[in-house]
């Protein structure tokens, strides 16, 4: 599926974070959600961008938003990757699988996020690195693709200021 363009309604999920606890869109409404998509957790460049968010944490919830983290691996993963890093944040874990055991997530395709890539002349199925702000009212107010890690956060905190 492909990427939800500002404007249009941001697609309703509900998975659970690191603590089992779920989460769902609905959740959220009424006030801005920082949704960032990440390929792996306990990688460099994941858990830049998850402390980039963590130490930002107190500006983004002075102006009441909510922040989470999304990714394919499960809830026991996500708990070690949380505990490790001190994140105080949901990471919220779309981790279904199907028959061969392999990677079928439901919320990533819905967001355009689920895309072949490439490796050593491999290919396979994984997250691209994107980010949605959703605003109060469950529509797409910004987003940004294929992210860069360095000041992502910031640049996220400072679009959620101005809306």
């Amino acid at each position: 599926m492909p990427l939800i363009d500002p404007g249009k309604k941001a697609p309703a999920f509900t998975l659970k974070d690191q603590d089992e606890k779920k989460h769902s869109l609905k959740d959220y409404a009424g006030s801005p959600l920082v949704m960032f998509f990440y390929p792996k957790d306990m990688t460099s460049g994941c858990t830049q961008e998850a402390c980039d968010f963590r130490d930002l944490g107190k500006a983004f919830q002075k102006i009441g938003a909510a922040v989470v983290g999304v990714s394919i691996l499960p809830p026991k993963s996500k708990k070690k990757f949380a505990d490790k890093e001190d994140l105080s944040y949901p990471l919220l874990a779309d981790d279904r699988v199907n028959e061969e055991g392999k990677p079928d997530p439901v919320v990533c395709p819905k967001y355009g996020v689920w895309v072949e890539k490439s490796m050593y002349g491999k290919t396979y199925m994984g997250i691209q690195r994107t980010t949605y702000l959703i605003d109060a009212d469950g529509k797409v107010a910004k987003r940004w693709d294929k992210v860069k890690v360095p000041n992502h956060a910031e640049e996220v905190l400072e679009a959620v200021k101005a809306m």
